[in-house]
């Protein structure tokens, strides 16, 4: 299979970055602010929060991360204990959080041996406000039930989320590779679409038909090939299915309409990238001319926009003017700009802060630009990019090209 790639594509550092700490002091604060006996974060290796808190890349049984105004600990599921001392305390940042590993009571449920930990760790014990425990809002019912057996009162925070939303030099490496990788892929989409011949209603690639799924493997291929792998969600949607947002069905492709890509693989330190970029082979000028035209320059003014300071909905607001401007309607339910500009991206593909929100981008923030337009009876447009807020703009994690027409390999 041919690797070639439409030029654009960055080049990729052959190794990965190492691993990010995690600061444990803001839920440590937390703790200390609320006058709580501890914090506890309950679940497995797919919750974002215990991946964030932990750097545990454990099974999928349950465990949990339990943190004091100066303690930590990570009760171990089984046949893990030295893992997570390598993960959870070796690779620990110097924060002032002493942790540790807690292997008795393997065969516990997790929120039992929460409240175990807690019952070791918890200072002031005499205190009445010492029975209370915060807790992320998700955590399993039954780690809650199990807490609240055991004496606690659960109260929920925000702690977690909040010291996901600025990210450290180590987190943006992470960010930065897996964009880079991402761009790889797109950059073998686009190579893929100038190669494609038109044979009819459609196209072929290779001798056959060009279908979305036949260009999502090219894709995923790619991004396998620089140890990144597909999170199961390349969206690639072509004419009618490109103005679905999270398409990932079979489609055929055919000349003169919409194809658009949204590529966010998840790199092996849980990090996501995030990229789209919509091609059309063979552009007779209709409306998919028109609302490529709106959609780059609605997404040339929100990136003007961003630094550290102004109101995150005030992005939203300057694009949606934009497209106004353009004709298209805005925060209608199926056609025109029916999304908000743009998420923020770290261990969950869509974490804060929300492009709509009032409050003020602060300098560290990772967040998506993707201002897009849809006709369901026509196609989408939409053009993305991960960018990092600074204090006078934005770093582009990554950069590939803003084309309408894909570009054969060099």
């Amino acid at each position: 299979m041919s690797q070639d790639l439409a030029p654009g594509a960055p080049a990729v550092s052959p190794d990965h970055p190492s691993p990010p700490a995690t600061d444990l002091s803001p839920i440590a604060d937390a703790v200390e602010s609320a006058g709580a006996a501890g914090f506890v974060a309950v679940g497995d290796r797919f919750d974002d929060n215990l991946r964030y808190l932990s750097r545990f890349g454990g099974p999928d049984r349950a465990y949990a991360v339990v943190v004091t105004p100066d303690r930590a600990a990570l009760t171990a599921p089984g046949l893990f204990d030295e893992q997570a001392q390598r993960e959870f305390v070796d690779a620990a940042p110097d924060d002032g959080v002493a942790r540790e590993v807690r292997t008795e009571n393997q065969g516990d449920p997790a929120g039992v041996r929460a409240a175990a930990v807690l019952d070791d760790l918890a200072e002031n014990k005499g205190d009445d406000d010492s029975r209370t425990v915060l807790t992320p809002a998700n955590i399993p019912h039954d780690a809650a039930l199990y807490l609240e057996d055991a004496g606690y009162e659960l109260s929920s925070t925000t702690a977690v989320a909040d010291a996901r939303l600025t990210k450290t030099e180590a987190e943006l490496a992470c960010l930065r590779r897996v964009q880079a990788v991402t761009c790889r892929g797109m950059a073998r989409a686009e190579a893929v679409l100038a190669a494609a011949e038109p044979d009819g209603d459609g196209l072929l690639f290779e001798g056959d038909p060009l279908t979305t799924e036949r260009l999502r493997r090219e894709v995923d291929a790619e991004m396998a090939r620089h140890g990144i792998r597909s999170a199961g969600n390349t969206v690639i949607g072509a004419g009618p299915s490109a103005a679905d947002l999270h398409f990932t069905g079979i489609d055929h492709i055919a000349p003169g309409e919409t194809v658009l890509l949204d590529i966010s693989p998840r790199g092996p330190h849980g990090y996501y990238g995030d990229l789209t970029r919509t091609f059309v082979v063979g552009s007779d000028g209709g409306w998919e001319r028109r609302a490529f035209v709106a959609v780059e320059a609605a997404h040339e003014e929100a990136l003007e926009t961003v630094e550290a300071g102004v109101t995150a909905g005030t992005v939203h607001e300057e694009a949606a003017a934009e497209l106004t401007a353009h004709g298209f309607r805005i925060d209608s339910s199926e056609v025109g700009f029916t999304h908000g500009v743009g998420h923020g991206v770290g261990v969950s593909l869509h974490e804060g802060p929300s492009l709509r929100a009032d409050a003020p981008l602060e300098a560290g923030t990772v967040v998506t630009i993707e201002p897009g337009v849809y006709d369901p009876d026509t196609g989408g447009v939409r053009i993305e990019d991960l960018v990092a807020v600074t204090e006078d703009g934005d770093e582009r994690l990554a950069t590939y090209p803003v084309r309408f027409t894909p570009v054969a390999s060099e």
